[in-house]
């Protein structure tokens, strides 16, 4: 598949709307636009790669594409299309129906609609940039409701909370009022989907109540009541028609009290009832609706939904893609079908963190849709399938969930509920037979509790069964953690030794790889980067990759990002651990698959090597580099440009005191700022100019007050720096922090005349080589897999990046060429002098000739590493980390002869 950017998929499909007529060609047409590999399209042209069940209408390619021309209504044809067996067989991604005047298109993944006339397809071109390797970000149309629904229901809970200010004094009252809404939420959705009959719940609250609302608490509890009641017989005449619920969600207690209503509270109530709630997905509204009722959640709504595409991260490559294949094998045997549907019968699905449920939602309709199919395949293959009374064999009884809190647990369980109902509705639009919600018999095993303390085998006992642990844990980096998160820490590690500084989701990744040890159980996590980065390599994965468990496959950091109204723009990644086999192993990175030998704590293909800091430099080659000067002065001794005219205007002596100061931000952006650099033999000097006298006075008294005892003590050196790194020659500045956006981190020279601040790093005495090096992809590629984050941005430390990157012994004329290229990106640095580093280094504004300069510096670094040329950086990554391990397991047998020897001397002596 060739690589092209947004505006070049543009032009391309251009030109194939606007036509005056269509024929078949218009699909290879499409997919050419899209750079798919030239060779598929043509066997796909010829028949050979295509996989359809008509081939003289339809064009079909695993994992891409079903495309159908059709005389009769595209969007009727595309509904019964999209939940075919072929379709589900083949993984599509894209269905497409056209009479080649209308086209009509769904994305199976994210469930996005295109209609559209046929000419305009060039208009609607980032609809299929997944063909391009280009997820997309947002699914807008996924959650218009859902948000809406939320706020609509947020407003009756303020004003419920308003109503009934005494609510929360009890230590029931807000499970109670979590309860009660948790029932709304059914009632409302019940009404909107067959369960009830139309706006049943609606109508009867607005008939039967006043509208000042005083009688509404009376009336919903009377409801309540019926719901839980078998017979109708029982119950008022007026809620005798309201079928019996059960399941749990109606039973009465004491605790479940209907808070009272005012009129407003009864009018806001009905207003939600005619919001249309079947287009409600569970899977999305629990999430923002346990942000309405949590204290201090009401802002973030939204913003922690984990997205479909983003759980499908998990769940695809962990057992649905597996299923979906064993489904493709068996797509003509009978028995191999029934064998299939034995086994996802039998599929446990676990996620002891499961909050609302969304990840448990969302692999029971993917396990169901499945056996839709395969149910409809044995049905076209077997007369017995035929006679047989279809019915649902993928129970929710079979999905576990831990969550801590209560009312998240019951969001969960409705969320089930709902999903189920409306696979019932699917397989009653595909069978005509109709399996019947209620009364609810299965609430599945979410259990209520601290998933760090709760023994798993409890909840979800692991026999040995075909067992998936999936989800998003929590995570809290170690600075930023409760006292309530800390206490978790020994109910995890018990008498083992773990370091403070893991992050809070370590728990879930360490108690999980217990869980699956010696089992076929499985676990798939979205989580933080920052575990994959940096330190925490070495703190964490030490601990999981043991006892025979491996990585089996991994999504490299991308952003989280869901539809919500605020977008939570989180970088994650996704992380697979089983016990060690033979089967493939995957990266997935930038819309691509590249399968591994080895993945890493790092994720690269690579081996399981970890990064420590050091203190030395692991490469004979490299000089040392080391932290700019730190000041520790209140501000003092540092100061912008106006400031030092006027020091310099007060008495022109003081301008041999003054040196430009920078750290990351300066250089950076060019911010101009200066500092008194006062030898111990220049004070007394110094103190006869008034202008610095005064200032090294009040550095003297900032430091006197200090409450640490080093910076009180250091009072007595007003004119030094409390840490002084800076040397008089040139130097490279390596800024600390740095825009993940930038796909170099700058970099550049300094002379005797600038103090590096210690918010940057340097090399001194830094020859032009040097700079090439470290201002190579090579480099940058290994700076983002070893180094931590702060935040998004990239951070660059010296002890865990610099002093451990390997670098094979460099001849003369190596270095010569590396001189020679890394002057000529400074060469066109200063012709573009008049913009900042930041400017010249943004991604979408680089200069080209800048750019062609970078990359002269990366194909020649390149060349020091590999004799072939790099199509990836996982292969960089992959070279990389394998020259560390040789390089430091000779470090090692180097430390350890000589030891040997300096002990037989000891012994000698």
């Amino acid at each position: 598949m060739v690589k092209l950017n947004l505006k070049t998929i543009e032009e391309r499909v251009a030109p194939v709307g606007g036509q005056e007529t269509y024929t078949r060609d218009f699909i290879f047409d499409l997919l050419t636009a899209y750079g798919r590999a030239q060779g598929n399209i043509t066997r796909l042209r010829n028949g050979s790669l295509n996989v359809a069940e008509d081939p003289s209408t339809e064009v079909a390619q695993k994992n891409v594409v079903y495309f159908k021309q059709t005389t009769e209504d595209p969007l009727a044809v595309i509904e019964e299309l999209r939940t075919s067996p072929a379709v589900v067989r083949y993984n599509t991604r894209f269905v497409i129906v056209t009479d080649f005047v209308e086209l009509v298109a769904i994305d199976i993944k994210t469930n996005e609609n295109l209609m559209i006339p046929i000419r305009d397809i060039d208009q609607h071109f980032v609809f299929f940039l997944p063909w391009a390797g280009m997820e997309k970000a947002q699914y807008v149309a996924e959650a218009h409701a859902d948000v809406k629904a939320a706020e609509r229901m947020g407003k009756l809970f303020d004003e419920l909370l308003q109503a009934n200010p005494d609510v929360f004094d009890t230590p029931t009252g807000r499970h109670a009022l979590n309860t009660f809404f948790t029932r709304l939420l059914f009632c409302f959705f019940a009404e909107d989907t067959g369960i009830f009959t139309e706006n049943q719940f609606t109508n009867a609250v607005g008939t039967h109540t006043q509208p000042d609302g005083s009688d509404v608490a009376g009336f919903l509890n009377d409801l309540f009541t019926a719901l839980d009641t078998q017979f109708a017989s029982a119950k008022p005449a007026h809620l005798a028609s309201f079928p019996y619920v059960n399941g749990r969600l109606f039973h009465t207690s004491d605790e479940q009290t209907v808070p009272q209503f005012t009129k407003k509270a009864r009018g806001l109530l009905i207003e939600a009832g005619s919001l249309i709630w079947r287009e409600i997905n569970p899977d999305i509204f629990g999430s923002m609706f346990q942000a309405i009722v949590t204290p201090g959640k009401r802002s973030d709504l939204g913003q922690h939904y984990t997205s479909v595409p983003n759980i499908l991260k998990t769940i695809e490559p962990l057992f649905l893609n597996e299923l979906k294949e064993k489904f493709d094998n068996a797509y003509n045997s009978v028995p191999q079908l029934e064998k299939l549907l034995d086994r996802i019968s039998e599929i446990k699905i676990f996620d002891p963190a499961c909050g609302s449920g969304n990840f448990l939602v969302i692999a029971y309709k993917e396990l169901r849709r499945l056996e839709h199919a395969i149910l409809e395949r044995l049905g076209n293959l077997s007369v017995k399938h035929q006679r047989i009374s279809l019915d649902s064999r993928i129970n929710v009884e079979n999905f576990y969930g831990i969550e801590i809190d209560d009312f998240a647990v019951e969001v969960a369980i409705l969320s089930l509920w709902i999903a189920k109902h409306q696979m019932n509705a699917e397989f009653f639009e595909k069978f005509n037979l109709r399996i019947e919600l209620i009364p609810l018999k299965e609430a599945g095993q979410i259990a209520q509790g601290n998933a760090t303390r709760v023994d798993w085998n409890s909840v979800c006992p692991n026999e040995g069964g075909e067992i998936y642990l999936i989800g998003n844990p929590p995570y809290k980096g170690g600075k930023s953690q409760s006292k309530e998160m800390k206490a978790d820490y020994p109910f995890v590690f018990g008498k083992r030794p773990y370091s403070k500084d893991l992050d809070y989701i370590a728990l879930w990744f360490v108690k999980g790889a217990s869980y699956i040890e010696g089992t076929r159980a499985e676990l798939s996590f979205v989580s933080t980067n920052s575990v994959a980065q940096g330190e925490h390599v070495g703190l964490m994965f030490p601990m999981v990759l043991t006892m025979g468990i491996e990585i089996g496959y991994a999504y490299t950091s991308f952003k989280w990002e869901n539809n919500a109204k605020r977008n939570a723009g989180v970088s994650v990644v996704v992380i697979n651990l089983r016990m060690e086999r033979t089967g493939q192993k995957y990266i997935f990175t930038d819309g691509l698959q590249i399968e591994a030998t080895n993945i890493n704590g790092y994720l690269t293909d690579a081996p399981s090597v970890f990064v420590y800091r050091r203190t030395s430099v692991l490469s004979p080659s490299l000089p040392r580099m080391v932290l700019g000067s730190m000041p520790k002065d209140g501000g003092h001794l540092i100061f912008g440009a106006r400031e030092r005219a006027e020091i310099v205007a007060s008495d022109h002596r003081s301008e041999q005191l003054i040196k430009r100061y920078m750290g990351s931000a300066e250089f950076i952006n060019d911010i101009e700022r200066y500092c008194f650099w006062i030898a111990d033999s220049e004070l007394e000097f110094a103190y006869q100019i008034p202008l610095i006298k005064r200032r090294l006075d009040a550095v003297a008294q900032w430091r006197s007050e200090s409450v640490a005892s080093t910076t009180a003590d250091f009072a007595v050196h007003p004119n030094r720096f409390k840490q002084m790194a800076y040397r008089p020659t040139n130097s490279i500045v390596v800024p600390r922090v740095s825009s993940e956006r930038r796909k170099y981190v700058p970099m550049g020279f300094l002379g005797p005349e600038t103090v590096v601040s210690d918010l940057a790093n340097t090399v001194y005495d830094a020859e032009p080589w040097i700079f090439s090096l470290l201002t190579s992809r090579m480099h940058n590629v290994w700076l983002r897999a070893v180094s931590g984050q702060l935040e998004t941005r990239i951070r660059y430390g010296a002890y865990i990046v610099y002093n451990n990157f390997p670098v094979p012994p460099l001849s003369a004329a190596v270095k010569e060429k590396l001189t020679v290229a890394a002057l000529r990106v400074l060469d066109v640095r200063e012709y573009h002098c008049e913009h900042t580093l930041a400017e010249l280094y943004d991604p979408e504004s680089m200069p080209q000739d800048l750019r062609q300069a970078h990359s002269e510096v990366d194909a020649l670094v390149d060349s020091i590493y590999s004799k072939k040329p790099y199509e990836t950086d996982e292969q960089r990554l992959s070279d990389l980390f394998a020259m560390y391990e040789r390089m430091t397991a000779e470090e090692a047998a180097k430390a350890s002869v000589k030891k040997t020897r300096t002990s037989r001397k000891t012994v000698a002596k």
